[in-house]
């Protein structure tokens, strides 16, 4: 009987090791298919790209685009809610197959993540309060104080203008840091701001400066043969969703305008 339960423990562990390799031997599509939905990282409070409505449910137009690219793929879309400085991580630690984020494409991202096609285009505006004098153009943040999130590219923009930066979660905290006098000014993309411009038209800031060069927004994935299938599935499924002009009625829907070109 010993033997026997021994021999059985052994087949089963032969059986499990085959089964890891075999699913370690598929690519990322592949697998994202056989469990028939793709996971999303995506921050839920940057409005209109995701956020919450008053219903509490998720919603913006990277939701609806991280749909719609689901349904090209022929899965559901699940999406995971968490900070910025979380999504980059997430992909390292396999948690999230991709993201849903307004992500700019960067040289630096892309020495270590593989992007898709972009799916938008934005510019930088460099946001302060309307009675401020002082900030009129990027070289003006030097010695100043900005506020955005850890890790993002307005970071590194603020930062390169020589200004000080205080590292927050979202958009709505930057802009009270800057209502109340402890930053100067905050920097984000040119869309989120009209949004929060239709949306608040009595508030109390203006854009002071905005970038010349367009931002090239596009979804972010790890970086290894496993996962080339799939950034060609969702380039296909971006071409597609642009060609028939579903992404362009998303954008207008949520911004005002298109951004998808």
């Amino acid at each position: 009987m010993k033997r026997v339960f021994i021999t059985a423990v052994l087949v089963a562990a032969a059986f499990l090791t085959l089964s890891c390799s075999k699913k370690s031997e598929k690519d990322l599509l592949a697998q994202i298919q056989e469990k028939k939905e793709i996971v999303i990282a995506t921050e839920g409070s940057w409005a209109p790209w995701t956020y919450h409505d008053e219903a509490n449910q998720l919603v913006g137009f990277d939701v609806e685009a991280g749909k719609l690219i689901a349904e090209k793929l022929g899965v559901k879309a699940k999406f995971v809610e968490v900070d910025w400085d979380g999504i980059f991580a997430g992909l390292d630690a396999e948690r999230y197959d991709i993201s849903c984020n307004g992500i700019e494409i960067t040289d630096e991202r892309s020495l270590k993540y593989d992007f898709s096609d972009p799916y938008a285009y934005t510019h930088t505006a460099l946001i302060v309060r309307a009675d401020n004098t002082d900030i009129k153009s990027y070289q003006d943040l030097k010695g100043k104080t900005t506020t955005n999130s850890i890790g993002s590219t307005y970071e590194a923009l603020a930062k390169k203008y020589g200004a000080e930066v205080i590292t927050i979660d979202s958009f709505s905290e930057t802009l009270e840091l800057v209502e109340h006098g402890r930053a100067q000014a905050t920097l984000n993309d040119n869309a989120t701001f009209y949004y929060y411009n239709k949306v608040q038209p009595d508030n109390k800031f203006k854009v002071a400066a905005m970038t010349e060069d367009a931002s090239r927004i596009a979804i972010p994935m790890r970086k290894t043969e496993k996962t080339e299938s799939l950034r060609l599935a969702i380039n296909k499924a971006i071409q597609e969703l642009k060609e028939s002009g579903e992404l362009a009625r998303i954008a207008e829907k949520y911004f005002g305008t298109d951004i998808t070109k």
